[in-house]
């Protein structure tokens, strides 16, 4: 699943993330752990999670990545949504959320999820702002057993309240 469009007069294409790609991933991540924006990841949790995420390809170099994560049945989150700075306002981002959100359709999720600041970027997008986890309460409870530290900030769990002061949770039903 290739997407391909210009961007600042250079070609760009979405694909899916190889293994090789994970540097560049995790590069473009820390460009945003800095002042809060994405939070870190260890390169073993990249590596691990690679097939969920698309990256953006200009002239052989990732300029920008994404994830899909998958939490439940009928729910995905967007995950570490990232352009680099050059390129921000050029639609790269854009074109690998819609890519995101065609996988969330083909794999049969019916809504996505975000926790972000960039709430004009994902209201483009019609995802829209939502006050509290959008799940029943029994799934909650089996949610809690997952050790992933993006359920956990999706849970709003006590211990990752620093990771998530001030952002928002956004949520687009497919």
């Amino acid at each position: 699943m290739n997407a391909q469009f210009e961007a600042n007069e250079h070609a760009i294409i979405v694909r899916t993330a190889r293994t090789p790609d994970v540097s560049a991933i995790r590069s473009l991540i820390s460009s945003y752990t800095d002042d809060g924006r994405l939070m870190a990841k260890a390169q073993v949790t990249l590596f691990e999670s690679v097939q969920e995420f698309v990256v953006a390809e200009s002239g052989g170099r990732i300029v920008g990545c994404g994830a899909l994560h998958v939490m439940w049945e009928d729910l995905a989150e967007v995950r570490s949504l990232a352009v680099e700075p050059t390129l921000m306002g050029q639609g790269v981002g854009s074109a690998m959320l819609t890519t995101l959100i065609e996988r969330a359709r083909n794999i049969g999720v019916r809504r996505v999820f975000c926790l972000t600041f960039e709430t004009k970027f994902f209201g483009g997008h019609d995802f829209e702002v939502i006050d509290s986890a959008p799940v029943t309460h029994e799934v909650f409870e089996q949610l809690l057993q997952s050790y992933d530290q993006g359920v956990a900030e999706f849970l709003d769990l006590e211990r990752v309240k620093p990771n998530t002061l001030g952002n928002f949770r956004m949520l687009r039903r497919l």
